[in-house]
Order: C-alpha cells, then sequence, then structure tokens
C-alpha cells in the first residue's frame, strides 16, 4: 500500500510516495536520480549499496524506504559539491591507493569507510579487515582497499584538526 514518506537525503528534504517496502535503493535510484549508488546482489551480502543512515552503514536493497522515514540518509554524493571541485578526503584516498579497478563496489566502499572512520578513527588493520569484510570487490583489489582506509584514516584525522 502506497502511502507519503518524508525523507532526509544529502541534507535536503525529500517526499516520495510509495509502498513503504519497496527498498530505499530503488527510491534512491529511481525516484530521487542518485545513481552513486550500485546494485550489486539484492541480498544485503556485496555491500555495492551501502549508504548512511544516521551514521551507520546499511544495505539500501535490504532497508524499506519507511525504516528510513525521519532520518538522515547520505548517499556518496553528498561527500563532495556538486560541481566536483574537491573530493571528500575518502574518495581521496581510494584514489591516491588505487583502490578500485572497474569501480562498481567503490561507493559502497567508500560509504562504508565513511562509517567506520566515524566510529574508529584509529582502526588497526585487523579491524580494517572485519569492517570491511562484508564490503565485495569481484576484482580483488583487497589489500589497495585496506591501504586506502589506512590513508583516509590519516586524512580525515588530519582534516578534523588531528582530533578524536
Amino acid at each position: 500500500m502506497e502511502r507519503t514518506i518524508n525523507l532526509n537525503v544529502n541534507g535536503r528534504p525529500q517526499e516520495v510516495t510509495t509502498d513503504a517496502e519497496r527498498p530505499l535503493l530503488d527510491v534512491l535510484r529511481e525516484d530521487l536520480g542518485l545513481t552513486g549508488t550500485k546494485y550489486g546482489c539484492g541480498e544485503g551480502r556485496c555491500g555495492a549499496c551501502t549508504v548512511l543512515l544516521d551514521g551507520k552503514r546499511i544495505y539500501s536493497c535490504r532497508t524499506g524506504v519507511g525504516q528510513a522515514a525521519g532520518k538522515q540518509v547520505k548517499t556518496i554524493e553528498s561527500l563532495s559539491p556538486a560541481d566536483g571541485s574537491a573530493l571528500h578526503p575518502v574518495q581521496e584516498a581510494f584514489a591516491a591507493a588505487e583502490a578500485f579497478q572497474c569501480g562498481y563496489c567503490t561507493p559502497g566502499m567508500v560509504m562504508a569507510t565513511v562509517a567506520l572512520l566515524a566510529e574508529k578513527p584509529k582502526p588497526t588493520d585487523e579491524e580494517i579487515t572485519a569492517w570491511m569484510n562484508r564490503q565485495i570487490c569481484r576484482c580483488c583489489g583487497y589489500p589497495r582497499i585496506v591501504e586506502a582506509v589506512k590513508r583516509a584514516a590519516v586524512a580525515v584525522a588530519s582534516a578534523n584538526g588531528g582530533a578524536r
């Protein structure tokens, strides 16, 4: 049954009329035109659809849009200015470490990294591996991804004045 759902996506209020159980991923991509979040497996196992919901990592393919009502949704598009004039420190770290090949998983990897660093600003290699274990890279760029997360931790700490 359709209903009107109020969302806050990337800092902007959004209103959609849809079934509350419809995947948030579909609403982001199809209704709101935010195509940076990718469809991977549709089962919440690969992480390509990772977004932040009130700062926590979620799989948008398995989260009904109704669950996001009244909460803050952040997609990859929220990390840098729309004009492309700058990259978020996590995006810069992924580029510097060449932590991508095809790039399909990269938005989910970046968003997972943002969530990790919000929780653990100085993660160990083991913590990075455990956290990123829920994100799949079919090109097998895992060593570079771990390096990118380590670089991102330093860059984010620096951008925050070394605090945390």
